[in-house]
């Protein structure tokens, strides 16, 4: 998560929903240490969610790619390993697969983050609570070897669900949630899917079930929350669904906050592990003064650009008109012919002229034109150097304000939680 999004949520929160943003809040107050995170890796000044998680989980700097495994090959214990071995309980809850690399790096250690098989294994009587998506890599039919994992973990007292219903009937110390073969759905396309609100819980309400298993226990913990699709949305430079995805990550942090508010001992930080290519919104108008107006109208986004490009792709019809007719139904306008005719040129394969290598896909071409009538703006489609926003409230906060580096963090935590 790029800083500009944190602006921009709190702006599209107030005229969508009436109200802001609980970070905001906090970033307003004089409660919470401000802080930002140093997010390079071994390997380049722009890191990977591998390398950025095994900073935080292993307290070393790894090459892009590799979840918890220095450059020489070495093998480094997961701060969940580490904590496990002290009594600490661990939970991982994703957006993303839950064996995805940034809960990989809290509590996994393999030479490449593609490994979600291997990753699955070493969670096993290692991480107390797992929700998320990514039931491919725990069922026998999902995997080569046809290990039945979920299996492996009923036996070991994990209550295994794999229905929003299921998870609030739960009241198992342990549990393994996964609610998707891949990643959970974008909320733009949630909130119009009445199926998917069935079947699927919220992050928040994963925060909750996840943090009620933790805060009934005396043993000390550490609980890792993840928005994963706020990093996915930046990737397609897909501003409706980025905002969507970070109001619920705030929904999360909310619970979260409330769930601890008569706690004292119990220390809560806001970060991100990477900027991702940086989206802002940009003056519009003469004096900017139609800024807010065309600011307003990503409200007006009914899809994400997954499912834009997936409805695109099943259409039959692959004309000017039918194009239109989408954009119109999706975004809300009508594209102006020179870039529609770009765009269906893109999604043809064919070349076009932009002189941004970075944004002369499908996806970058997509987010420009969208970009032209809300007035949001991105670098590229990929990961970028900027630190990030760190945020952090209760015993020990005090140790995350200034300029933080990512391999730091792990030494922090363990001070923390070992004494």
């Amino acid at each position: 998560m790029s800083q500009g999004v944190l602006s921009m949520t709190e702006a599209f929160s107030r005229q969508l929903r009436g109200k802001g943003t609980r970070w905001w809040d906090l970033m307003s107050g004089q409660e919470a240490v401000m802080g930002l995170m140093d997010t390079a890796s071994a390997s380049s000044m722009v890191t990977d969610s591998a390398a950025a998680s095994s900073a935080w989980g292993g307290g070393k700097r790894v090459p892009n790619g590799r979840i918890n495994v220095d450059a020489d090959g070495n093998h480094r214990e997961s701060i969940g390993e580490t904590l496990q071995k002290k009594g600490v309980r661990i939970g991982l809850v994703s957006t993303a697969t839950i064996t995805h690399a940034t809960p990989a790096g809290f509590a996994a250690t393999v030479p490449s983050r593609g490994q979600e098989h291997q990753i699955a294994e070493q969670y096993l009587n290692r991480v107390d609570v797992l929700l998320g998506g990514g039931s491919q890599f725990f069922k026998k039919q999902g995997r080569a070897d046809r290990r039945d994992l979920a299996e492996e973990f009923a036996k070991a007292k994990y209550d295994v669900v794999g229905s929003r219903d299921e998870l609030l009937r739960s009241r198992s110390k342990k549990i393994l949630g996964t609610f998707s073969p891949g990643y959970l759905p974008y909320m733009v396309d949630y909130h119009r899917d009445k199926e998917l609100q069935q079947r699927i819980p919220t992050l928040a309400e994963m925060a909750e079930a996840a943090l009620s298993r933790f805060l009934h226990d005396e043993a000390p913990f550490l609980m890792q929350l993840e928005g994963a699709r706020i990093d996915h949305a930046a990737h397609k430079n897909d501003i409706g669904a980025i905002l969507h995805e970070q109001i619920a990550f705030d929904d999360a942090v909310s619970k979260v906050l409330q769930m601890v508010g008569e706690r004292d001992e119990i220390l809560v930080i806001l970060t991100s592990d990477h900027g991702n290519a940086n989206p802002a919104l940009n003056g519009t108008g003469p004096g900017y003064r139609d800024t807010n107006e065309v600011f307003s109208r990503i409200a007006r986004i009914k899809g994400s650009a997954e499912s834009f490009m997936s409805q695109w792709n099943r259409s039959k019809k692959k004309d000017s008109t039918a194009m239109t007719e989408l954009m119109e139904s999706v975004y809300g306008f009508k594209p102006a012919l020179p870039e529609l005719q770009a765009l269906m040129d893109r999604l043809g394969g064919r070349k076009v002229t932009e002189w941004s290598d970075q944004l002369s896909n499908p996806e970058g071409l997509l987010g420009q034109i969208v970009g032209n009538v809300t007035g949001t703006g991105w670098t590229g489609i990929v990961h970028t150097s900027d630190p990030t926003q760190l945020t952090a409230l209760g015993p020990g906060s005090e140790r995350f304000g200034g300029l933080v580096r990512n391999d730091l963090v792990h030494g922090k935590l363990l001070e923390l939680l070992m004494g």
